[in-house]
């Protein structure tokens, strides 16, 4: 049976890699006038590691086939 802590594990980490790619993106690239509040802080950035982070750490503990302590 597989844990839904790794499905939810993918979801962050899939998400996590969007937004950070985004993030990287906007990085690379700003906008001539950027109307966002805080801009410079980079939150895609932020949250899109935090994210995958979160995410890998997830898919590894509740991985299929790993023994449960």
């Amino acid at each position: 049976m597989v844990s839904i802590w790794f499905f939810i594990g993918i979801s962050l980490l899939v998400n996590g890699l969007l937004i950070l790619g985004a993030g990287l993106y906007e990085w690379q690239n700003p906008p001539a006038h950027p109307e966002i509040v805080l801009f410079k802080l980079h939150a895609g950035l932020w949250w899109g590691a935090l994210m995958t982070v979160i995410g890998a750490v997830y898919c590894y503990y509740f991985k299929p086939g790993q023994k449960k302590t």
